[in-house]
């Protein structure tokens, strides 16, 4: 039930950003460095694996180029120091606005990430599930064959285990 609620929630919120792959063959997509954008090329960004490609093989990528490698604290902090400086200014909230996103995105694959492990712990616990009544069931079918006065360990046998301190 968690996965599936996680796995929607995941879903209808991504799908609502309205947020599209470039096409494979695009060149916003032709440099090395976003070369794993082009499995999803032209679709609807909709689940947290994607999510995850898109913020840290687009954006992340996007924002290097713009802040020349730094990250929006040190251009924040330089645009602090040089409060005129409108061109430093425009890329701290460029940046600003690129790692808010990035990090929301990765916020969603995050919890899709939550979900599928929580599918993956449902199936495992139904598998044991299944595993305990098998035994439960073999165990009660054992009981009726076995008369409830016989022992099990007998005579030689149960001296030995006495005898060892068993």
């Amino acid at each position: 039930m968690g996965h599936t609620y996680i796995g929607n929630e995941v879903h209808s919120q991504l799908a609502a950003q309205k947020i599209f792959f470039p096409a494979a063959n695009s060149p916003a997509v032709a440099a090395p460095e976003f070369s794993a954008m082009r499995q999803y090329g032209g679709q609807q960004l909709t689940t947290g694996a994607q999510a995850e490609v898109y913020a840290d093989h687009f954006i992340a990528n996007h924002l290097k180029v713009i802040g020349g490698g730094q990250t929006y604290a040190q251009l924040s902090t330089a645009s602090i120091a040089a409060p005129t400086n409108t061109v430093l200014a425009g890329k701290v909230a460029t940046v600003f606005k690129g790692e808010t996103l990035r990090g929301l995105l990765l916020n969603a694959y995050a919890f899709g990430t939550i979900g599928m492990i929580a599918g993956i712990a449902a199936i495992a616990a139904f598998v044991g599930a299944a595993l305990f009544l098998l035994l439960a069931l073999l165990g009660l079918f054992h009981a009726r064959r076995t008369d409830p006065t016989e022992e099990i360990l007998t005579g030689q046998e149960t001296r030995q285990l006495v005898t060892a301190g068993v």
